[in-house]
C-alpha cells in the first residue's frame, strides 16, 4: 500500500462555513476575509456574519441548488462534495469541477447539531430533527479529503488554525490537516454513539460504542513508568468538572481516590453532618460523621492514622480554614469538598504538594457507568447504587437495636459498600473504628475490622453474608454488640441462633454489596 504523501503548506482560497454553534465563528471569519479567502455559508450561518458586516456568499449559489424538505437538505449537493473531494492532483478531478462550473472549497469549518442536549430525555420528534445529516456528511468529506483539505469542527480550535494559517502564510501544512481530520473522525464517531444510545434505550445493547474526550494528561499511571489520561463524556461532570485551586499535576491514583472518596461522603446528607472519609489506595482507611469538617477530619483520621498518612481526603461540604490548617499538620496527598473558603485555600497552597480541588457531590443512586479492562474484553455495569433504608431490612434476631445503635448501623452499611470485598467495618459512635477490607475470607475481615476495637461497644457491618458463625464469634468478643449484614447464607439460621446467644441484634438487609 503506498503511503499518502501529504503536502505542505497547502492555500486555503475558499473556505465553507456551516455551525449551529456561534461562538468565536465571526472573528474567524473576519480573519478569513482580511486574508482574502472567499466565504460561503448555508443560510442560518451567513445571515449571521453578514448581520456582522463580514461578506459571504450563499452556498445555494453553487450549481444554483437550493435548500429542500424544510431545511433538512442544504449542503447535501453533489456540486457541493465534489468541491470539497476533488483531489486536486488529479486532472480528471479538476476539469469535472469546472465542468459543472464549481471551484474547490480549501476549508470547511461544521458544526453538529446539539442532540445531546435536546434528546436528554429520551427519543422525540424533536430528537429527530436534531440528528445532523448534512454536517457529518460534509465534515466526513474534508476529512477524508485532508491532503488538500482543512477541517475544523470545534471553536476551541479556531485560534489554533489561525495561527496556522499565519505562520503559514496563508498555507496549512500537511501535519495540521492530518491532526484536524483525525479529530473530526472522532467527534463524528461520538455524535454517531450519543445517537445510536438514546435510539436503543438498552443499557447493554450488542453493540456499545465508548467516546470519550480526554479532561486533563495525567503526570503518570499507577506508576512512573505508565503513560495515562483522563477522559470523560462530554459535557463534563462530577470528577471530570472539578476545579483544582491548588497543588501540582493530579496522577492517575490522586484521581482514582478522590472518587472514592467523593462517592464515600456523598452518602451523607450534608444538611445533617458533616462527613469525611479518607481513602488510601482505593479503599477507605477512615470515615466520620460529625458537626464540623474539623471534627468529622479528626474522628475519620482516628480509625487508622498510620495508613492517613498520604492519603486523600473527601468532604460532604465546604473546606473551612480549621480543617484545612489541622489536615497541614501531616503529609496528605489531596483533599476534595464542594468548596472551599479562601483562606482554606491559602492554607493548602502554602503545603506545595497538597492538591486541593472542589467538585459538585454525585446524586445518591445517581446512575453510573462503571468500565474495566480484562485480558480481551470490557466489563461494564452500573455503579452500586445501595438501598440506604431500603423497607425490606429485617430484624433476625431475638435482641432488637437500640435507637443509637439503629444510627451506627446505617452509618456501617453506607461505609461497608465501598470497601474492597471481603469487607468487615466496625463503627462507634458515627465514626470508623475499624475497617478490614480486600480480605480472601470473611472471619479474616471481621477479625481486621474488630482488633483496634479493644473492648469498646459498637456495631459492625459486612458487605456479604456470614458462610459460618465464626466471623460472629470474633465480632462479639471484641466487643460488637449489633450486625447488619445481607444475609442469604444455607447457614443463615445457625447464625442467627449464634448471635442469640451471645446477645447480639442482627438486622439482615437482603442485598449485597461487593466491591472487586
Amino acid at each position: 500500500m503506498n503511503a499518502l504523501q501529504m503536502v505542505d503548506g497547502v492555500r486555503i482560497r475558499r473556505a465553507l462555513l456551516s455551525v449551529s454553534d456561534p461562538t468565536g465563528l465571526a472573528k474567524l471569519a473576519q480573519f478569513l476575509a482580511d486574508k482574502g479567502v472567499v466565504l460561503l455559508a448555508t443560510g442560518g450561518t451567513g445571515d449571521r456574519l453578514r448581520g456582522a458586516g463580514i461578506p459571504v456568499r450563499e452556498l445555494s449559489q453553487i450549481a444554483g441548488f437550493r435548500s429542500l424538505v424544510g431545511g433538512r437538505v442544504k449542503s447535501l449537493h453533489p456540486a457541493v462534495h465534489a468541491a470539497i473531494l476533488a483531489d486536486r492532483g488529479d486532472a480528471r478531478h479538476m476539469r469535472e469541477l469546472a465542468g459543472l462550473g464549481v471551484e474547490p472549497i480549501d476549508l470547511v469549518v461544521g458544526g453538529l447539531y446539539s442532540f445531546g442536549r435536546v434528546a436528554a430525555d429520551g427519543w422525540s420528534r424533536q430528537a429527530a430533527e436534531a440528528v445532523d445529516i448534512g454536517g457529518p456528511a460534509m465534515l466526513r468529506a474534508a476529512a477524508k479529503n485532508h491532503e488538500w483539505v482543512t477541517v475544523v469542527a470545534d471553536p476551541k480550535d479556531y485560534q489554533s488554525l489561525m495561527l496556522e494559517i499565519e505562520a503559514g502564510d496563508g498555507g496549512v501544512s500537511g501535519e495540521y490537516r492530518r491532526h484536524a481530520a483525525a479529530s473530526v473522525f472522532a467527534r463524528i464517531s461520538a455524535y454517531d454513539a450519543a445517537v445510536a444510545e438514546v435510539l436503543s434505550e438498552d443499557l447493554h445493547p450488542p453493540r456499545k460504542a465508548l467516546v470519550l474526550e480526554q479532561v486533563r494528561a495525567l503526570r503518570y499511571g499507577e506508576n512512573p513508568r505508565q503513560r495515562a489520561g483522563f477522559y470523560s463524556v462530554a459535557p463534563f461532570s462530577g470528577l471530570a468538572s472539578a476545579e483544582q485551586l491548588t497543588g501540582p499535576d493530579l496522577g492517575y491514583n490522586n484521581i482514582a481516590d478522590a472518587d472514592a472518596a467523593q462517592a464515600l461522603v456523598a452518602e451523607f446528607d450534608p444538611a445533617a453532618a458533616a462527613a469525611c472519609a479518607i481513602v488510601k489506595h482505593g479503599a477507605p482507611c477512615g470515615a466520620a460523621c460529625a458537626p464540623t469538617p474539623v471534627e468529622a477530619f479528626l474522628r475519620a483520621r482516628e480509625t487508622d492514622p498510620v495508613s492517613a498518612f498520604g492519603g486523600v481526603i473527601g468532604f460532604n461540604c465546604e473546606l473551612d480554614a480549621a480543617a484545612a490548617g489541622r489536615i497541614t499538620a501531616e503529609f496528605y496527598e489531596l483533599v476534595i469538598a464542594t468548596g472551599a473558603v479562601p483562606e482554606a485555600v491559602s492554607i493548602l497552597g502554602r503545603r506545595d504538594r497538597v492538591r486541593l480541588l472542589t467538585a459538585q457531590l454525585p446524586q445518591p443512586g445517581q446512575a453510573v457507568t462503571e468500565v474495566r479492562t480484562v485480558h480481551g474484553g470490557f466489563l461494564i455495569q452500573e455503579r452500586d447504587p445501595g438501598d440506604i433504608g431500603a423497607p425490606d431490612w429485617k430484624i433476625v434476631s431475638k435482641r432488637q437495636p437500640g435507637q443509637a445503635e439503629r444510627g451506627d448501623l446505617e452509618f456501617a452499611w453506607k461505609l461497608v459498600r465501598h470497601a474492597r470485598s471481603n469487607a468487615v467495618v466496625v463503627v462507634a459512635d458515627g465514626a470508623a473504628v475499624g475497617i478490614g477490607s480486600g480480605r480472601t475470607s470473611r472471619v479474616d475481615a471481621a477479625e481486621a475490622a474488630a482488633r483496634p476495637l479493644a473492648g469498646r461497644e459498637a456495631v459492625a457491618a459486612s458487605d456479604g453474608f456470614f458462610p459460618f458463625a465464626d466471623g460472629v464469634e470474633v465480632l462479639a468478643a471484641a466487643g460488637v454488640r449489633a450486625i447488619i449484614q445481607p444475609g442469604g447464607s444455607k447457614r443463615d439460621a445457625e447464625v442467627i441462633r449464634r448471635a442469640d446467644e451471645l446477645g447480639l441484634a442482627m438486622i439482615m438487609t437482603g442485598s449485597r454489596h461487593f466491591r472487586h
